[in-house]
């Protein structure tokens, strides 16, 4: 399998849509993605667009080299470009899990297996906020203090309303553009009249620290197998 897929920015975000599409009508078990854009977009959810300047700012951003695009999950501005690598898994969850936990279990999902793979190439791996990243939570991976991949989820209902299905999206800095991704975040706060600014500083890219050619297939195994799990529990 090659990983990742060149996808835009745009196309990467339906597809992901289309494959939680697809698991919710029963069409498959689960989905697995991983992408990585042809293009530059600054990527926010959809209840900015209700902000004071934000046409203003689109219009600045997009002659910056960085239109903003919309998206159906929470969160801030992300920057988007051949730097990042995109995962999204889709599944629904076992019944016997219920539903009381299933939003921290979906983020465990996603991220436990990155911090395995990173504390095998030996560094620190952690979950939590970082103060100065963009899209900060608390369900970050980190490498060694730094945040690596911004995480987000969706859930839907499967096709009669049966049990939920979920899209667990994690977006990984690959290589180092972290200063130009700051200032076009900044450039969003500060033409919408927002005191919010982020830092380059707070962020690091994987092949900063490790080249680790083959980490995305050894990622795509864990996951694969996770999914092929969850349909025996």
């Amino acid at each position: 399998m090659t990983l990742p897929v060149a996808l835009t920015v745009e196309a990467g975000l339906r597809a992901e849509q289309d494959l939680l599409a697809e698991v919710c009508a029963g069409d498959r078990d689960w989905g697995l993605l991983f992408w990585q854009p042809s293009d530059r977009a600054l990527v926010m959810p959809r209840r900015l667009n209700r902000l004071p300047g934000f046409e203003a700012a689109c219009d600045a951003l997009a002659a910056s080299g960085w239109p903003v695009l919309l998206r159906e999950t929470g969160g801030e501005p992300v920057p988007q470009s051949s730097s990042t690598v995109n995962i999204a898994l889709v599944y629904a969850p076992p019944r016997s899990e219920g539903d009381q936990n299933r939003i921290e279990t979906g983020y465990l999902r996603l991220c436990q297996p990155i911090c395995e793979a990173l504390d095998e190439l030996g560094g620190v791996a952690s979950l939590g906020e970082i103060e100065g990243a963009f899209c900060d939570g608390r369900y970050n991976v980190n490498l060694n203090g730094r945040k690596l991949v911004g995480t987000a989820q969706r859930w839907r209902q499967s096709r009669g309303g049966t049990r939920p299905v979920g899209l667990v999206h994690g977006a990984m800095l690959i290589d180092d553009e972290r200063e130009s991704m700051v200032t076009a975040v900044n450039q969003f706060y500060q033409a919408c009249g927002l005191e919010q600014r982020v830092r380059a500083a707070s962020h690091v890219a994987l092949h900063e620290v490790y080249p680790a050619p083959l980490f995305l297939e050894r990622l795509a195994g864990s996951y694969q197998q996770l999914l092929a799990g969850l349909l025996d529990a």
